[in-house]
């Protein structure tokens, strides 16, 4: 087991907030940072720390992301035309791994990772295996023959736990998602707030 799936199970109470909106979430029946030091009053973050903290948070939710590649993220981000922190959310929302997740095919994107790793996702009728793959409007996702059947699958498309954005189109019956358009941060359905301008600010400092 790799640190970062281990690291999962503590983000929420590091971060102090439930960050992917889940029933199961340890933040839920305990608030306190973890640690022996963890039910301590946590003093007024400085704006670094309100810096940091953003980033931890955007880059913990999407599968606690490496620091290099987030860092290449916002990188790309300051070349696009447009807001930076707008521009950070559409490429990671053009993550192969997120679009798995939001068309809910699986349950978190810790799972979303793992299942296009695996192979069991195609694009445009290619096998990836590369979970930052980059989409393209209108690329056609799709779940392989193979593991259509996949118990984590049948559970997950099935849950009220969460709803499709509007911006992927998703068949159920065919497992097949398409993104439709880039999304902007009020498109996307993010359980707490994120603030990718303090994330800019972090790496411009």
């Amino acid at each position: 087991m790799t640190k970062r799936v281990q690291a999962k199970h503590k983000i929420d109470r590091r971060l102090g907030e439930n960050i992917w909106g889940r029933p199961k979430s340890p933040f839920n029946k305990r608030e306190s940072r973890p640690g022996q030091h963890g039910e301590r009053r946590a003093g007024k973050l400085s704006d670094f720390g309100q810096q940091l903290k953003a980033k931890q948070k955007l880059k913990g939710y999407y599968a606690n992301m490496n620091e290099r590649q987030f860092r290449k993220v916002y990188g790309e981000a300051t070349r696009l035309k447009g807001s930076t922190s707008e521009n950070i959310i559409g490429l990671l929302e053009r993550r192969l791994d997120a679009l798995v997740y939001r068309a809910k095919f699986v349950p978190t994107p810790f799972a979303a990772r793992q299942f296009v790793s695996h192979g069991h996702v195609s694009v445009n009728g290619r096998r990836v295996t590369v979970p930052s793959y980059r989409l393209r409007i209108g690329d056609l996702v799709e779940v392989r023959e193979k593991s259509k059947q996949m118990i984590l699958v049948l559970e997950s498309i099935k849950s009220g736990e969460r709803d499709v954005p509007d911006y992927v189109e998703t068949d159920h019956n065919k497992l097949t998602a398409k993104l439709l358009r880039i999304p902007a941060l009020s498109d996307v359905p993010y359980p707490v707030q994120m603030e990718p301008n303090l994330v800019v600010e972090f790496y411009s400092r």
